[in-house]
């Protein structure tokens, strides 16, 4: 083999070595990006359930009518 043909197979096996680092490190941060969107999303669903079950539990007619009995008298 002559040595230009040595140095481009060098180059080249260099060149895809690099890519292929290059790819895995792309791959590993767009996952992680992916699952971090996950958990945020997750926890706003979370946040999203336990603001609607306070809202039940404020609109809730027999809270309400609670909260009415519950209330001392001001008129007389």
């Amino acid at each position: 083999m002559s040595r230009s043909r040595l140095i481009f197979v060098v180059f080249h096996l260099t060149i895809v070595l690099i890519g292929a680092v290059h790819l895995r490190v792309s791959a590993s941060r767009v996952f992680y990006r992916w699952r971090r969107a996950l958990f945020v999303q997750n926890n706003l669903k979370l946040q999203l359930g336990d603001k609607q079950l306070k809202l039940e539990h404020l609109l809730n007619p027999s809270v309400i009518s609670e909260r009415i009995e519950k209330e001392p008298d001001t008129d007389k």
